[in-house]
This record gives C-alpha cells, sequence and structure tokens, in this order.
C-alpha cells in the first residue's frame, strides 16, 4: 500500500514477550495507504499448541510457529483482496482466509514431520493461532466516511475508539462460556474456535461504516485480559495519549502500563485516521476525563478500600495467632495436669 498523503495519520504496533525470543504472540500487521487500511494481530495458542518443534531454528512450539505463519500468509492475501477501486466481499475474504491459512498450516505440520500425538484431547490442536483484523476501505477518494471489514478466529480482538463515545469491541470472543466482557475477565474460558491446521475453523466478518477521526486497534488478550475491567483498558489507552507528547511517546506509555499488569504476551497495532497525534489527544480529552471520573475512579476508590481492609484483616489473624499462643502457653500447664512430661502409655 501507498502510504497515506495530505490527511493526518498516526499509528505504532508493539509485541511483548514475556520471554525474549520465545513470545508466541506475532509481530502485528500494519499497512496504511490513502484508502485503505489493515491491521492485525496473531495470537499462538500456548497450551493447546503447547508441542515442541526441533526447526533450523532451534525448539519452537507450535504457537509460536502457527502465529508467525498464519500472519505472513493473512497479510499476503488481505493485501491481493483489498483493492481501492472496489468494496472488499467480506463473506469471499473470509473464505480465503480459512482455505489458505489452513492449507499452509497443514503443508507446515507436515515439514515438520512430527510424531503422532498419543493424546486425544479436545484442547489439543496443531499449529493454533488466533487473529483479529481490521480492513479499512474509504467509501470516497478524500472522503471520510470509511467500510470498516472485521475478520477473525479466537479471543483476540479489534477496537474502534470514537472521540466523544469513547471505545466499541467490535468482534466476539470464540470461547466456549461465552459471557460480556466483563465476564469474560472473570472467567478463564476455553477458546472453542481458532485456526489449527488439525481441526475445522471459521473466519468470522461483519461490517460497519466509521467517519473519520477514529482509531481502530487489534490487540492480543495479553493486553486486555489482565485490567479489572473493560473500562480500564480504555483509561489505559486514552490515559497514556493523553500524558505523551508524541506516538512514539504514546506506545512506550501503553506498553508499560501493559507490562505492568499482563501475565502473557502482548501485541497490539494502532492507526489512526483523521487526525495527528495532538489531534487525537485533543479529541479524546473530554473521554479520557469521563471514563475516570465516571467509571476507573470509582472502582480503583473501593479497590484501594478492599485492599486496606484486607490488609487489617491480616494483621488481625496474626494478632489472633499470637494472642492464641500466649494464652495457650499459660493455660496448658493446667490442662495437661496429669499428663505428665510425656504420654507412657501403651497402645493396645
Amino acid at each position: 500500500m501507498a502510504p497515506s498523503a495530505g490527511e493526518p495519520r498516526l499509528s505504532f504496533v508493539f509485541n511483548l514477550a514475556k520471554i525474549a525470543g520465545q513470545g508466541e504472540d506475532s509481530d502485528p500487521i500494519l499497512r496504511d495507504g490513502r484508502e485503505l487500511g489493515l491491521v492485525a494481530v496473531f495470537d499462538g495458542m500456548g497450551g493447546a499448541g503447547g508441542t515442541v518443534y526441533e526447526t533450523p531454528d532451534g525448539p519452537r512450539t507450535g504457537a509460536y510457529l502457527a502465529s508467525r505463519l498464519a500472519r505472513d500468509i493473512v497479510e499476503q492475501r488481505m493485501l491481493e483482496l483489498l483493492d481501492p477501486e472496489w468494496n472488499l466481499d467480506g463473506a469471499a475474504a473470509a473464505a480465503d482466509l480459512e482455505r489458505s491459512v489452513q492449507a499452509a498450516l497443514q503443508s507446515r505440520l507436515a515439514e515438520l514431520d512430527a510424531p503422532a500425538s498419543g493424546l486425544r484431547s479436545r484442547l489439543l490442536r496443531a499449529l493454533p493461532t488466533t487473529m483479529a483484523l481490521v480492513a479499512l476501505q474509504r467509501r470516497e477518494p478524500g472522503g471520510a466516511r470509511w467500510a470498516c471489514h472485521l475478520l477473525w478466529a479466537g479471543d483476540s480482538r479489534a477496537y474502534v475508539f470514537q472521540p466523544g463515545l469513547g471505545a466499541h469491541q467490535l468482534t466476539v470472543d470464540d470461547i466456549r462460556d461465552r459471557g460480556d466482557a466483563m465476564a469474560n475477565l472473570r472467567e478463564d474460558s476455553v477458546v472453542s474456535n481458532a485456526m489449527s491446521a488439525d481441526t475445522e475453523f471459521v473466519v468470522h466478518h461483519r461490517k460497519i461504516e466509521l467517519t473519520a477521526p477514529f482509531l481502530v486497534i487489534a490487540a492480543t488478550d495479553g493486553c486486555f485480559g489482565y485490567v479489572p475491567s473493560p473500562m480500564h483498558f480504555e483509561h489505559l489507552v486514552l490515559a497514556a495519549l493523553r500524558d505523551a507528547p508524541d506516538t512514539d511517546s504514546w506506545s512506550a506509555a501503553v506498553q508499560a502500563a501493559v507490562s505492568a499488569v499482563t501475565g502473557d504476551d502482548a501485541a497490539m497495532a494502532t492507526l489512526g485516521v483523521g487526525a495527528d497525534h495532538n489531534g487525537f489527544r485533543e479529541l479524546f480529552a473530554q473521554r479520557t476525563a469521563e471514563v475516570e471520573r465516571r467509571w476507573v475512579a470509582p472502582l480503583d476508590d473501593l479497590d484501594a478500600d478492599v485492599r486496606e481492609r484486607e490488609r487489617e484483616l491480616d494483621a488481625l489473624r496474626t494478632a489472633l495467632r499470637k494472642r492464641q499462643a500466649q494464652l495457650w502457653a499459660a493455660y496448658k500447664p493446667g490442662y495437661e495436669r496429669y499428663l505428665g512430661p510425656a504420654d507412657t502409655r501403651e497402645t493396645p
């Protein structure tokens, strides 16, 4: 894609590995053209894809290999399918990605020549990975209206952030015990649909209309799955924007905030259309303050109260154990008066 010209934009990506060189998220996709945009993330599923394969680069898990191969195939196919002269056929694109990715994963699995596992479980998969992708096509040359296509499999997510309206989740998590975004934070449910070499999967598609300015974000669950609430994820992104003098600083601040709470690898791709960094700071200033005042601060205040009560309770439990020992020491001599120094009675 040719770089955008004339219209203000911003973008950044990151990929944070818990263990350097072994992260199972791939580097995100970020493509930014005058009439087109593409962001996507891929999260290799370490539990289901924990099998280790020998490769020329050393031992690699199936999850590590899957996310990177899927990324390359999806980027190649989407660059061929996206055309600024016609509207993307989202259903056809989803079917194309299903075929292309599974064929590539199956071919790679055959190349690895791994012995068949003796384990049988619906939780085990060969080369499994999630995907969340946002494809943008401008409706009219130079216009503000955009077609936004969402394509996904698994529990990675796509979001749009709109001035005055805030964050909106655009994809539906493929999990066995499906709840809303808050329930999904409390329940560690099994992923029910993901790309893999040995099981059928579905690439979902939906389409919405957007009017610039807006931010689109694709993120793996390491970014949003360890915050206290969905409101906290929106605040994490927007507070970092508010406090950052430029886009590189914004990216660094989001990475620091995610790293402070996450228990997983974390990857994110962000593309802003219709404003530059300072423009988005101004556009989201009121929303940032509202999220902080109306939702995040009340929850954080209550959480601080709970933590303080828990500290007090721990201190009371410690005091109880200490007092219990003191009183027992004073009571014990009389209680054991007839036991003597040791109970030497024979057991029949």
